[in-house]
């Protein structure tokens, strides 16, 4: 264990417990507790991240009232405490009314010390996944603007730039590499705006044929072409009030963009086949992935409207210029997609995290998001490797380091032995030579998924 494996409190009156508990958990910071007070003390100093608490503690020995009472009261000062109760007779109701209260498992004396370090290895796991997601819960709302997260530099002054901004009606271009999330951040800016109630109307100015985008972008009267059956109001009309955004503003051509630098200078529109001059109040967003002044030089784009659109302009950055952002968004997509398909996954390995750092992205957020999103289905283990993401291994990671060497061989030996006889536990823990606890620990540490225990198993001894 690390040092960073959470405390222990252990409630225990016998003093020779107590000892054997110290022992066996000799990996962890044991907190001892020789009643309910003193316990209740050290758990208000010190939140301590799991607890071992004995049913039988006096004054009621024989019964469960005041070990009950510990769990309550625990778990009223540290709620994510995970608590694992003591019962020393042969029912099973006084765990099963712990259980209830809020206690995480149990286990019944003489304690089998395998059988109690993994199920304390099981709550750390747990207790540490959920420290994860309160710190990455926090982490996003801490630097999230809008929607947006970011750590690095270059991402900090970007969601800067949106927050001031937003308090503007200033036309802004936004530029970048296709899949930096250029749309996430004109809504950004939108939803920062006194215009946030109003509509956000987004068009892709690359997906509509040349031939319609006109009509698509200031409407048309009916009868206006073949096909125009009906009045139409187009997307710069759907916006009034509001914010519109031209998505791949350097598609439009040239005839188009003579009017919209009309309607720029003069915020009003004509609907296609009419005359009637429209006034509309709407705040414009661009973004593009082209060079604009190379499309001004090449007479594909007019001057004079990229003066127009170009105000103020952000730059988004590449993924792979915004140092650890990479690993940040991929905790972020895991834990949101994780959810949505109700997986339960303990996050990345390390090889995962390695090759996350290392990959160019040339996809940007987009191509990151679309891998989390795939692995969060495909993974067979509670931990995403980098075969699930199908990213390759980076070959830093290939290290030579003999302690290294033995986990890479270890799992393929486990791999091995899952995968002969059928993924069943008792033969596979047989095959291996140790024993079925030991197999569960072993399954935890490699990241793969285990057959799920019951929270009140019947009790076992050494198998």
């Amino acid at each position: 264990m690390s040092h960073a494996e959470p405390a222990v409190l252990v409630l225990e009156d016998d003093e020779g417990l107590r000892s054997q508990y110290r022992w066996l958990l000799s990996d962890y910071r044991v907190l001892e507790a020789g009643d309910r007070e003193q316990a209740k003390q050290i758990a208000a100093r010190e939140h301590p991240g799991l607890a071992i608490v004995d049913l039988g503690l006096p004054p009621d020995p024989d019964g469960a009232s005041e070990g009950l009472a510990a769990v309550a009261e625990l778990l009223e000062i540290a709620p994510e405490t995970k608590i694992i109760v003591v019962t020393g007779n042969e029912s099973r109701e006084h765990a099963s009314r712990a259980i209830a209260t809020g206690a995480y498992d149990f286990f019944q004396k003489p304690a089998d010390p395998d059988l109690l370090k993994l199920i304390v290895g099981r709550a750390a796991r747990l207790f540490e996944l959920e420290q994860e997601n309160r710190r990455l819960a926090k982490t996003v709302s801490q630097m999230a603007v809008g929607g947006i997260l970011g750590d690095s530099a270059a991402m900090q002054k970007v969601l800067r730039d949106i927050e001031r901004l937003a308090r503007t009606d200033i036309t802004v271009l936004i530029t970048g590499e296709s899949g930096t999330g250029k749309e996430l951040v004109a809504d950004a800016i939108h939803r920062l705006s006194a215009r946030a109630g109003k509509p956000f109307v987004a068009i892709n100015c690359a997906a509509i044929p040349e031939g319609l985008l006109e009509a698509e972008l200031f409407g048309h009267e009916k009868g206006a072409f073949t096909g125009a059956v009906k009045q139409t109001i187009g997307k710069i009309e759907s916006a009034n009030g509001g914010t519109l955004f031209l998505d791949e503003v350097g598609d439009i051509p040239l005839t188009t963009q003579v009017k919209l630098l009309r309607f720029l200078e003069e915020r009003v529109v004509e609907r296609v086949g009419g005359r009637q001059s429209i006034r509309i109040d709407t705040r414009v967003l661009s973004a593009t992935n082209q060079d604009l002044a190379r499309l001004i030089a090449e007479g594909r784009f007019r001057e004079d409207l990229f003066y127009r659109i170009n105000e103020i302009a952000i730059n988004l950055p590449p993924l792979r210029d915004r140092g650890g952002d990479s690993v940040l968004l991929a905790k972020f997509f895991l834990r949101k997609y994780a959810k949505e398909f109700g997986r339960t996954l303990r996050g990345f390995a390390n090889d995962a995290a390695s090759a996350i750092r290392q990959h160019p992205w040339r996809g940007n957020v987009r191509e990151l998001e679309g891998r989390v999103k795939r692995a969060a289905i495909m993974a067979e283990g509670a931990l995403v490797t980098a075969g699930d993401l199908d990213l390759a291994q980076p070959e830093a990671e290939r290290s030579l380091n003999l302690r290294e060497a033995r986990k890479r061989a270890e799992r393929k030996t486990i791999e091995l032995a899952l995968s002969e006889v059928e993924g069943n536990i008792s033969k596979a823990a047989g095959r291996l030579g140790v024993s079925r606890p030991t197999l569960y620990d072993l399954l935890a540490e490699h990241g793969f998924s285990a057959p799920r225990e019951s929270q009140v198993p019947e009790p076992t001894k050494e198998r």
